[in-house]
């Protein structure tokens, strides 16, 4: 059974793999089937990313509800769903239920049994579940629509210009109204946060950044350079949440450009930061935080995200000067840098991180074909989807070998 008390302290690891990547992109069999060989590759946890309705692109970070999941993951869709359950199911969920279409509420009761009973099932093969909480919801969503009061008008969420985006990011979603929200005591972020976790053990929080500090880029600029830096709420709304459901475990999503009171905010609250193994090799940033000696126990050692390559596909466009480090820092640790994938994942897997999270696409050696996004392109993303039977008894073998050596082994 997992650790409820502390479920980010103990030395463990995981994969990443969104529930649409199963085979057929369903709850059921397949998700069952793939929890079972987590617990055979040793492995502590399951990441996946958010769960709502995604657009027409396929990006669950522009879901049409910060609440609602998605229907297209209903093992069983045509099951029958009873008054008595809907009724029971509107006074469980009543703050956001009601904004939310009437025909959507059978679905979301089918989506309640079905991801209690893969829940449940997780926890009794030792396997917790990690979610994700995109930190705006979309434009025009339900959200928008049912609290118009918590959101600003005439501006909208980005990030600034930098090194890889000379003209911003304008990301288009609706941005939070902090002193609204701040009068109705956090309510909606408290709701938010508590059905974050009645549906997993841990979260990701993405952009947290933002907490602290938001780019808000003027509604009607088609890019982001003439946004600027508004000041974010802070610790407020999680404290505000943490006075009803306790504490929470995030994981912060706190990468790109950090400023130091993004850090400290992280640290006040407890959450473990993100390091990531494709940004650990630069001949030119010794202090970098993502580089293995530069880890501390408080933050969580990614191979690879959801928006960044496989580990094969960055591996073979690598230019020279950091595949050099890379594979000198192999050497040094004994690994086998012909091997390159596997020895990286067994060097990451000794990070001081007490968790190390693997990309399922890294553990089969897949390129970059097999990438799930990439930022700033809007077609061809979230389309990975493993073959059945592709991750087999051998993968299974081999990645709990990795584990057991780096005493990340659950149980």
């Amino acid at each position: 059974m997992i650790d409820d008390r502390n479920p980010l302290t103990r030395r463990s690891s995981g994969v990443q793999l969104h529930l649409t990547s199963l085979p057929g992109g369903r709850l059921g069999p397949e998700a069952r089937g793939f929890v079972d060989w987590l617990a055979e590759a040793g492995q502590s946890w399951w990441q996946m990313l958010p769960l709502g309705p995604p657009d027409r692109y396929g990006s669950p970070y522009k879901s049409s509800s910060a609440f609602a999941a998605w229907n297209g993951f209903l093992e069983s869709p045509e099951a029958e769903v009873t008054p008595e359950e809907l009724a029971a199911f509107g006074e469980r969920h009543a703050y956001w239920a009601a904004s939310l279409l009437a025909p959507m509420l059978p679905d979301q009761v089918r989506f309640e049994r079905e991801w209690a009973a893969l829940r449940a099932y997780a926890r009794q093969r030792g396997v917790g579940l990690i979610g994700d909480v995109p930190i705006y919801v979309a434009p025009g969503s339900y959200d928008q629509q049912a609290w118009p009061e918590l959101f600003l008008d005439g501006v909208v969420a980005g990030v600034p210009p930098d090194a890889f985006t000379a003209a911003g990011q304008r990301w288009g979603n609706p941005i939070y109204d902090w002193p609204a929200l701040r009068r109705r005591r956090y309510r909606w972020w408290t709701e938010r946060f508590r059905r974050t976790f009645q549906l997993y053990d841990v979260a990701r929080l993405d952009h947290f950044r933002a907490f602290v500090a938001y780019w808000a880029v003027p509604a009607a600029d088609r890019d982001a350079r003439r946004g600027t830096w508004q000041r974010g709420p802070g610790r407020a709304p999680f404290r505000a949440a943490e006075a009803e459901i306790g504490p929470m475990a995030f994981i912060a999503e706190d990468l790109g450009v950090i400023t130091p009171p993004v850090t400290r905010l992280r640290r006040e609250l407890g959450y473990p930061g993100m390091v990531v193994l494709q940004f650990a090799f630069d001949p030119d940033d010794p202090r970098g935080p993502h580089r293995l000696e530069n880890h501390g126990d408080d933050v969580v050692a990614y191979t690879g995200t959801h928006d960044t390559d496989t580990l094969r596909g960055w591996w073979d466009t690598l230019e020279a000067p950091r595949r050099a480090e890379a594979q000198a820092a192999l050497r040094e640790a004994g690994l086998d840098g012909d091997d390159a994938d596997w020895g990286l994942i067994r060097l990451w897997m000794r990070s001081p991180a007490a968790l190390v999270m693997l990309q399922a696409q890294d553990v089969l050696g897949l390129g970059g074909e097999a990438r799930m996004n990439l930022p700033g392109t809007a077609g061809g993303a979230w389309k990975f989807a493993l073959e059945h039977g592709q991750l087999t008894a051998r993968h299974a073998r081999r990645l709990r070998a990795a584990t057991e050596e780096a005493g990340r082994a659950r149980g």
